[in-house]
């Protein structure tokens, strides 16, 4: 089976109840890429890639379309199974992992749709058809912080995060306890993410000042040095994001005892390929992580999803999906959705989601 066309498509995703904050960024909405892959046997499968900005990673969208174009004639007749389609991929272009992850997705979902069997069975079969997710506070001030993680509690998640970061501390760390207080008691984990903007006279500071509460501290500080640097001055576990941008420096990273754990983006990491091989140290390692993405819609939910349900569950802290926080789905009979915290895992063979061409319009480039 080998890659006969591909398609690339622009789309724009709207936030709702906007706009959602980060330390780095507003995010009013989303600019979305879709990747098309038709077979020689005709079969179709989707990828997708979705990066938020262009400050908040070494990606954006009008990039992550270049280089599609960029790699896409070199595609074509490549063999549609994992391995070879990195390898070809690298041969054509180096870096670019978030670009590289939309291939690799499409790659899985046709291969599952081949095999009439669902992308988690390729990936090692799923361990629960009802995989955890996670609420993510965008940055707000503490009594709205203590409210929504309230509200999130009453929903059945079972962790929260609460981002911080871009304001004096004292105010983070009054969220910090705001959301603590909503939460106590009620076995819900929690995550504060300040997306690398604290300084580490901050990060040590808001440990210091919070010893009473069992957050983990997700990528505080900008760099790989940051963190080592804190690592020994710090009361709370520490989980690397951002700084996670390849296998290679997650296994340097776990191998070292640098990190706790990892919030991990698939796209990020170029896919489900080298996720899988990530999902495997964690485990080995057992070290805990999410299995999850920037934003984007049904087609990087379903993939986050089904890696996400084959991870051993002691280890598993969840998938973050942006439908919460997005209007519709691609698929509206088996578009991916979060109910009482948890995800159904899709059933269908590949991803087991099958998007409205025609919402998309026409492609941007078609090789």
């Amino acid at each position: 089976m080998k890659i006969a066309k591909l398609h690339i498509y622009q789309h724009d995703l709207p936030v709702k109840n906007g706009p959602y904050r980060i330390a780095s960024s507003v995010v009013s909405a989303l600019d979305t890429t879709l990747v098309k892959i038709v077979a020689d046997n005709g079969l179709v499968g989707w990828g997708e890639t979705c990066p938020v900005g262009p400050t908040y990673a070494e990606a954006h969208a009008k990039g992550a379309r270049a280089a599609l174009v960029e790699m896409a004639p070199g595609l074509i007749g490549a063999e549609l199974l994992p391995l070879p389609i990195h390898r070809r991929m690298d041969a054509l272009l180096a870096g670019h992992n978030y670009v590289k992850a939309a291939v690799d997705i499409a790659c899985y979902d046709l291969l599952g749709k081949h095999l009439k069997v669902s992308v988690s069975d390729l990936l090692g079969g799923a361990l629960t058809d009802r995989v955890p997710s996670y609420y993510s506070i965008g940055v707000a001030e503490p009594d709205e912080t203590g409210r929504i993680a309230a509200e999130k509690r009453r929903e059945g998640y079972p962790r929260l995060q609460v981002k911080v970061g871009a304001r004096p501390v004292e105010i983070d760390i009054a969220a910090i306890r705001k959301a603590w207080e909503a939460i106590r008691g009620s076995g819900m984990r929690l995550a504060v993410d300040a997306n690398r903007n604290w300084t580490t006279r901050d990060a040590m500071r808001v440990s210091r000042e919070c010893p009473d509460i069992p957050f983990i501290l997700e990528q505080p500080c900008n760099t790989v040095e940051d963190l080592r640097k804190i690592r020994p001055q710090v009361q709370h576990a520490i989980y690397m994001d951002e700084n996670g941008v390849s296998l290679a420096t997650a296994i340097a990273a776990a191998g070292s005892g640098l990190v706790d754990g990892f919030g991990m983006k698939v796209t990020r990491i170029g896919g489900l390929q080298p996720m899988t091989a990530f999902r495997d140290v964690c485990d080995a390692l057992n070290l805990p992580h999410t299995c999850d993405d920037a934003w984007g819609g049904d087609i990087i939910a379903a993939a986050c999803t089904h890696i996400g349900a084959t991870v051993r569950p002691a280890l598993n802290e969840g998938v973050w999906l942006a439908a919460p926080y997005i209007e519709g789905n691609y698929d509206a009979r088996n578009g991916v959705t979060i109910a009482d915290g948890h995800i159904a895992r899709p059933t269908g063979p590949g991803l087991g989601v099958v998007p409205d061409e025609a919402a998309f319009g026409d492609p941007v480039a078609a090789f």
